[in-house]
């Protein structure tokens, strides 16, 4: 495994993957900029009651850029080194962070009746949960990359449940499209999904943490 010996190597890493998710949820906004481009003497109620679906696309995917911003973050916290391993499953996870902004425009334009552009969106989120779990992988394998007894803080359960959720919410988006952007709800079981994969396979979590 080739790694990386100096501080500013991983600095580098880091600031390069915090501008780009900053890059990602600032375009986010574009598609209100565009539609205030077209206001016309209306109120914010009626412009907002007519563009309410980019509204709840910006607000969720704020959100969930955000969410996925804070778990990266706190996962290299403990990171001291990486691999080559750790720098491709990192631009993987970045790549569907910059493809977000296009997903979620898609999923609120009002000329999509049919829930592919949500199974897509949820698809996305996927594959950012995914490569978390990758780096996550990575780290167990190699504990070296990080300090000194984080070890038990790389939790997998927690990507894991996530991605089982993901599958069901991207299956009833596509099966059931007038739900639109309700499936979001289903992420707030992610939790419980994590502490039933961790009952059935401890080793999701770390040697030194117990199940709930």
């Amino acid at each position: 495994m080739e790694r990386a010996r100096t501080e500013r190597g991983l600095d580098r890493l880091v600031n390069f993957s915090d501008a780009t998710v900053a890059i990602a949820i600032t375009l986010l906004i574009l598609p209100l900029v565009d539609l205030a481009g077209e206001l016309d003497d209306e109120s914010f109620a009626t412009f907002a009651g007519e563009n309410l679906g980019a509204f709840v696309a910006f607000i969720v995917t704020f959100a969930v850029i955000g969410r996925f911003w804070l778990i990266h973050h706190r996962v290299f916290e403990y990171v001291r080194d990486y691999s080559i391993e750790l720098i491709w499953c990192n631009m993987l996870w970045l790549a569907s962070i910059v493809f977000l902004p296009f997903a979620a425009n898609a999923v609120s334009s009002p000329t999509v009746a049919n829930g592919s552009f949500d199974a897509l969106y949820i698809g996305t989120m996927f594959v950012t949960t995914g490569a978390m779990l990758l780096m996550d992988l990575e780290l167990r394998r190699h504990p070296e990359l990080l300090v000194e007894g984080a070890l038990d803080e790389i939790d997998l359960s927690r990507s894991v449940g996530v991605l089982v959720v993901l599958v069901v919410a991207g299956v009833l988006a596509y099966l059931v499209p007038v739900v639109g952007m309700l499936w979001v709800l289903l992420l707030f079981a992610a939790p419980i999904v994590s502490g039933l994969a961790v009952r059935l396979f401890p080793a999701l979590r770390g040697a030194g943490k117990s199940a709930p």
